[in-house]
């Protein structure tokens, strides 16, 4: 682990490459600067000795290197540690920060931001967040504990709690159980997910908290408690942006937004109002009931109802 980014790996193809730097910038192009990787002994073999970029391709051999963007924009939010143990770590994550790197971020990630500051090079994420969803985020310790902490997600032996503000409808009558056949669409529209025809595969449960009156456009809006009972991809944006009430601030539902191009600064003003709320379950290993809540909140930018 280098800065908080564990060694990634590639294995070396059969091929025509007349050296490893060659086989390197045609199987990662997207590198442009392994020659001075190899120069500041950052790629290594198996056993972790520097290779030299002139070092001939040996067919299967392992070759080890750390992923780093020349410009990754700083997310100006910090995360906060809810709790640590030698099993688990709960932290408050931040609205716009990744989980895990990807794409444009590889230290402005939760994972990358806590094992520099824990020094655990094993941690891995219990279950996911989106980058614009903020609240609390669990993370295994031991390598030899995952498989167990992920089978309470797997058999929804977790009990999970989401807060949202969306628009209001009089013509809706909460609470109310919302059951959706959800599917990932296809081309250029992957990362939306569509109400299909079939059977139900998401399921949620809609609270109404507080209605919080209306904003200067007209739209009235509401704080909602949200219940999962599935854990589809998007899940709660594609049901609430379904029923007609899509997140403040989502810029996937109801219309996908362009994405920020790489080189430009990411708008923090409009986060997402979606917060994991809190966290429930039987504790795999040591048997203790766990719950871990947010103390985060949302942003409720509108006048309050007249009475």
């Amino acid at each position: 682990m280098r800065d908080g980014v564990s060694a990634s790996r590639v294995a070396v193809r059969k091929g025509p490459w007349p050296h490893v730097l060659a086989f390197l910038q045609e199987r990662l192009p997207a590198v442009q600067e392994w020659p001075e990787r190899f120069q500041r002994s950052e790629v290594l073999d198996a056993q972790g000795h520097p290779v030299r970029a002139d070092a001939p391709c040996v067919e299967g051999a392992l070759l080890w290197y750390w992923r780093s963007l020349p410009c990754e924009p700083k997310v100006p939010f910090e995360l906060e540690v809810l709790f640590q143990d030698d099993h688990l770590i709960a932290v408050d994550k931040p609205h716009f920060l990744p989980v895990t790197p990807g794409g444009r971020y590889v230290q402005e990630s939760v994972l990358v931001r806590l094992k520099r500051l824990t020094g655990l090079a094993t941690l891995v994420p219990m279950h996911r967040l989106d980058l614009e969803t903020a609240g609390v985020l669990v993370f295994i310790v031991q390598p030899s504990t995952r498989h167990a902490y992920h089978e309470v997600l797997k058999h929804r032996r977790a009990h999970k709690v989401y807060e949202a503000v969306a628009p209001w409808r009089d013509d809706l009558t909460f609470p109310l159980r919302c059951q959706h056949h959800l599917q990932e669409r296809e081309g250029s529209g992957f990362m939306q997910m569509e109400v299909l025809d079939g059977p139900p595969n998401a399921d949620t449960t809609v609270e109404l908290m507080a209605r919080l009156g209306t904003d200067e456009a007209g739209l009235q809006w509401a704080h909602y408690r949200l219940t999962p009972h599935t854990g589809r991809k998007h899940q709660l944006r594609a049901q609430m942006n379904a029923l007609g009430l899509p997140l403040k601030g989502d810029r996937i539902y109801p219309l996908l937004q362009p994405p920020t191009p790489r080189q430009a600064t990411p708008d923090y003003s409009q986060p997402l109002q979606l917060l994991a709320r809190s966290i429930e379950f039987v504790d795999p290993i040591s048997a203790v009931q766990r719950v871990f809540t947010s103390r985060r909140t949302l942003s409720f930018s509108v006048e309050c109802p007249s009475t």
